[in-house]
Order: C-alpha cells, then structure tokens, then sequence
C-alpha cells in the first residue's frame, strides 16, 4: 500500500495563528468574515479557551479549509508557512521531512509531535519524523503549534515547539487524486450517529509514489497508510490508530542506494472519560499507549571500491513503547481566577534493538566488516549484544498547575510549572510567566517567558557501535525563552510581531573520543543563545480576496548552517465556481565553507523562491476537482545537511496532482 498525499481543494491563504475549531469543518471559508476568522478558540497553549489577542503563547493553528487552500502535501510541509519553523529533507532518512526552528536543526526532537495529543516522540532516537505518517490532509481536521517552550504543560521535547495534528470525526468525504512522479492517493472518512448517544467514525488513507529519479541512480518512492477507528459514547472517547510508513532507495545514514530501506510503524490506543464538565469544574483522566517499530538500512560501503563481495548495509531494527496515564483539571475559583492542573505517568521502554547488516559474525555478536561474513544478503539480527544496553526503560511522572487571573479589563496574568522526574536519568522543574495588556480595543502587548527541556534518549545514553557510544551520565538540554508580542486588529486587517530569545544550556552534541575523529560520543557541551523576530500578517482586500504574510529574521548565526531569514506569502481569490490562489515561499542563502580537505567545493546554495498554486472548481455543493502545483516553477535547488559528506541533500522537483472529492 503506498499513497502521497494530494491534499487539496480550494486555494491558498495561509493563516497562521487562527484555531477554526469552532466552525463548522464544511462551512465555505468564503462564507466567513475577516472578524469571525480573527474571533477563534485556541486551547494547545494554555488548556483554556482563549483568543489570538490573549492567548500567553506564540501560537499558529490552521483548520482544514486553510490547510486545503495551502494545498501541501503533509503535515510537516505546514511548518513553511509558520514564522520561526522551516521543514526540508535530510541526513538519515533523507525522504522525511527535518524541522529547523527558531535556528535550530539537530533533528534530534528538539518539537514536540502529537496527534490528537499523543505524543510521537519515541524514548530511542527522541525525534517524531521517522514516525510521522504522510496522511492526506482531507483527514485532518486541524494542525496547532506552539513556536517556543511548551514544556510547562507538555514535559520533554517541547523544548522549541510543540505540534499536534488532530484527525477529523465529524466529516464523511471521499477523494482519490493522480499526480506525477507515478503519485495516488485515496482517502475516505466516515461518522455516524448510533443510538444512545454513540457516535462512531474512522478515516482510511493510502498513499503510493513512485518517486523522481536523481543523479545518484535512486529514486524517492513512498509507500504508507493511515488507519482510525474511533468511538464517543457518553462521556467515553476511544480511538485506535495504526499507520505505516515505507521509504525506499534515495539517501539513508549518508548513503544513496536502490538497497536502502526504511520502514516504520505505529500502534497507537487512546481513551478517555470525563468525570466533571460544568461551569465550575473540568475533570478527565486518559489512558494512552503506543508502540513504535522501525527496521532501516543504509549503504555505507560500495564493494565496487573495495575488496569485499558485497555492499555493505547497516541500520537498527529497534521497537519502542510507551503507556501513559494522566489527569487533566480544572476549577473557576471566581469570575476572574481560574486553575488548571494534571499529573501523568509514563513508562517508554525500548524492547527491541536489533540489527539489520550485510555483514555478521554470529559468534562474536558482531558486524563485521570481513569477506568471510559476508550474508549474501541483508539480514534482520533481532538481538545484537553491543546494543544490549539499550534495552533500557524510562519511568516517569510529572505534575503541573497553571493559574490564569484576571487582574483588571486591561491586565491577565498567567503563572504555572510543570516538574518532571525520570527515573535515574534527570528531574525538571519548567515554569512559565505571561502578562498580557490589552492598550485598547486595537492593540495588544504580551511579555511571555518560559523554560523547557529535552531528556536525553536510549542511543544518547547507551549506543555502542561502530561510530557513536553513548554517555549514561548526560543531562538534559533546557531553554530559557523571553518572547515580547505586539498584537494589532484592525477592521480589515491583523498582524502580530514576537521578538524572542533563546539561552540554551547544557545541549547535546556529538564529541570525538579519538584523535582521527572516527568514533564520537555525547556531551552536554552546547551552549548558545538566539534572538530573532518573527512577524505575521493577514489582510482582507476585497470581500472575496485575501492576503497573508510571514516574516523571519534571526539576528545570530543558526546551530548548524540553516535559514537565517525566510519568509511566506499567499493570496487567494473567490470566483462563482471556481477558487485560485497563489502561494510563495522565500529561504536566503546558505553557504558553508568545506572542512574536510579530502573534500573539494564549498556548500553554496543562493537565495530563492518556491511558487506554489491551487485551484477548485466546485462540480456541485458535494463535488469538486482541485488541481494543486508546488514548486511550480521546477527550481532546482539543494539544502545542507552537515552529516553529509559534501553536505548536500537534493530536494523534490514540481510536483502536480489532480484530485476528485466527493462529500455525502
């Protein structure tokens, strides 16, 4: 089963910053006012129900109309279009998506990713990208970030952002799409009213694509599906999920082969009941578990260039999972404080830590690299003796409260922490301080600052193999983050300006243990700070045309040679029938100078545009055909990836497709 995801219908605005929630999923986004876009619910940053004037966070929420008008391909492809986050290809897995945020690209899930609450971040590699599933947006009723600390509600990894994709429930729609690149999709959703008061739904995708061939012989294929049942019953709402994601040839641990290989794969339980739900009082308790499955390899030596038989191939087998119990509360102790607090429980293990390899010797426990043990073939080696410690559990729990009070008309105040315990590894205390003053009806000032940390994981602390050995005695990462926020709404128009700064302390980063610099360990060696600023905007020109914009400068030098500036833009325009937009995405230049002298050429990629177009032209009030175009204009460009040997990561062509949608 493969699938890409052609997410698509209608045309292009991208509103960072606006929860529609509250809006019924098949309403016309056309149908809205300018002031009923701007009137919306946020609740990710705060667990209360606020706006985008006083919401404590720097918050980017795009419903299912905008994500369609944006016409992107997977839920990472959003970040391009939020002030502060960019998403490209890179090392390891070089066909799933890296976030580089606030000038931070490590890759080492230094963002928080949920769905629908659930955290992905696994205790091994700590990242959620080799588990994100490429799911077509249709099934995507909403897609919040958090841009900064998030760690005050969330614990570990919402250390520069949190992220959470929620599914869809209320909708039944079908849409099947046919693009380039051999690209096909189908998606279908589904829910319905029983009696009693119970209400069940699923969604179901398939996503398959052939790929482009690249200069280096290997295609970009993709293969995955996406699968929830759900139910609502009362005061009860449990879902199941599973999805798997296949991503073959192309570049795996710096290697490009036709034999590379990448599978990975989600199981995924999640219930809740609600005890209390009035004026005065929110309780609920929710019980979450999840496992993770990865088997990868990547070519690391050509036997074209060498004495050996054969290629060599080499990757983890690894499974994870974790169990989570929490509770979540709230009291209104008066018209102008109200409390929010919870405490969870986690146990994540590591279970599995195999190896997959071309080469093994059975008898030591080894791989390695020898004619005489060579396998003829690739082979999954389900317990690998150097990798015995990893087989490690992380306990934790955690505790948090928040308190919203409302000083005066003009004046809200919100204070909170969450201390976090894991077992033997790292305990945190994450306080979070917002003053928010509203000068008049048209302006707002916000003064936010917040703490948030990131514990290490299982191939940190216990890895042993032929490149990297772990540090059992490494610390978190944390953050400290002061943000000050202008917020403006005007008749026909909003806009929003943070300027941040991150002090980062005690990061992880990779240490060489021998002169050569041929094997590396972990250190909390990293120190650094970061400031920049971020602006978005929308504007409302005519009744049936809007604009919107976004705007990032970081003011130092990113950690690992990224974007210092880029930038968003998009304009769409109502006709009777049919829905054009048009949509732009602006990165500086890059450039880096090489270190290695067995290495010729510097890494220079210049400045440049990405143009992007959506139209649908509506069959009926239920039908309707969506041709969506990204990079339209076919730029060949490339991105940087230090782990790469040139530094070099080719990135994806135009890419058209075609979709019917069908609504009942």
């Amino acid at each position: 089963m493969r699938i890409t995801i052609p997410t698509i219908f209608l045309l292009s605005i991208l509103y960072p910053g606006h929860a529609l929630s509250n809006i019924e999923s098949d309403e016309d986004l056309f149908d809205l006012s300018f002031e009923q876009l701007l009137d919306v619910n946020i609740s990710l940053a705060t667990k209360t129900d606020e706006t985008r004037s006083s919401v404590p966070s720097s918050i980017t929420v795009f419903n299912q109309q905008h994500i369609a008008l944006l016409g992107v391909s997977n839920a990472y492809e959003l970040m391009n279009f939020v002030p502060g986050f960019q998403s490209t290809r890179g090392d390891w897995v070089g066909a799933v998506p890296k976030e580089h945020t606030r000038g931070i690209y490590l890759d080492s899930g230094n963002v928080l990713v949920m769905i629908n609450g659930q955290r992905l971040n696994d205790p091994s590699f700590g990242k959620a990208s080799v588990y994100m599933p490429f799911i077509p947006v249709e099934l995507i009723e909403r897609v919040e970030f958090i841009r900064g600390p998030g760690s005050a509600l969330y614990g570990s990894n919402a250390f520069l952002g949190v992220m959470n994709v929620v599914t869809t429930s209320e909708r039944t729609q079908f849409s099947a799409s046919i693009g380039e690149h051999g690209e096909l999709q189908a998606g279908f959703s589904f829910n319905k009213e029983l009696n009693d008061g119970l209400k069940i739904y699923s969604n179901l995708s398939l996503n398959k694509r052939d790929g482009e061939a690249y200069s280096f012989g290997t295609k970009d294929p993709l293969e995955s599906y996406f699968f929830e049942l759900g139910a609502q019953w009362h005061n009860l709402d449990i879902n199941v999920r599973k999805n798997a994601t296949q991503l073959d040839e192309f570049i795996n641990l710096a290697g490009a082969s036709r034999g590379n290989h990448h599978h990975s794969e989600n199981i995924a339980l999640q219930a809740t009941y609600t005890w209390l739900n009035d004026d005065l009082w929110h309780l609920s308790t929710s019980f979450d578990f999840i496992r993770h499955e990865i088997e990868s390899k990547g070519l690391i030596v050509t036997a074209q260039n060498t004495n050996l038989i054969g290629d060599f191939f080499v990757g983890p087998a690894w499974s994870t999972k974790d169990l989570a119990v929490k509770v979540d509360g709230s009291y209104q102790l008066s018209d102008s404080l109200q409390v929010n607090f919870g405490a969870e429980y986690s146990e994540e293990e590591q279970f599995k830590a195999g190896v997959i390899s071309s080469y093994y010797d059975y008898q030591s426990g080894n791989t390695l690299v020898e004619n005489q043990y060579y396998l003829g073939e690739t082979r999954t080696i389900e317990s690998h003796p150097p990798f015995k410690n990893l087989l490690a559990s992380f306990d934790s729990y955690a505790l948090y409260t928040q308190a919203k009070y409302v000083a005066s008309e003009q004046l809200t105040m919100f204070v909170g922490a969450r201390f976090d315990e894991v077992k033997s590894i790292d305990s945190k205390l994450s306080p979070r301080l917002a003053l928010i003053y509203d000068l008049n009806e048209k302006h707002t000032l916000k003064l936010q600052y917040g703490e948030s940390f990131r514990t290490p994981v299982s191939n940190e602390l216990y890895s042993n193999d032929d490149v990297t050995v772990g540090n059992p005695d490494l610390k978190s990462e944390y953050v400290k983050t002061t943000e000050l926020v202008w917020h403006t709404e005007q008749q026909n128009w909003q806009m929003d300006v943070v300027f941040f700064n991150n002090e980062l302390k005690d990061f992880i980063n990779l240490v060489a243990t021998d002169q050569a610099q041929t094997r590396f360990t972990f250190d909390n060696v990293f120190e650094a700070s970061m400031q920049g600023v971020e602006v978005n905007s929308n504007f409302n020109l005519t009744e049936n045309t809007w604009f919107e914009a976004g705007f990032t400068q970081l003011f130092d030098e990113p950690i690992n040679p990224s974007f210092k500036r880029f930038a968003a833009a998009a304009i769409t325009h109502q006709f009777d029938v049919l829905q054009l937009s048009v949509n732009t995405i602006w990165r500086d230049e890059v450039f880096v100078a090489s270190q290695d002298k067995n290495v010729s050429g510097d890494f220079k990629q210049s400045d440049y545009f990405l143009l992007g177009l959506t139209a649908s032209w509506n069959i009926d009030s239920d039908s309707s055909i969506i041709l969506k175009a990204q990079n339209l204009l076919d730029k060949q460009y490339k991105v940087f990836d230090p782990r790469m040997t040139d530094g070099i990561v080719p990135t994806q062509s135009r890419k058209l497709l075609l979709q019917y949608r069908q609504t009942f």
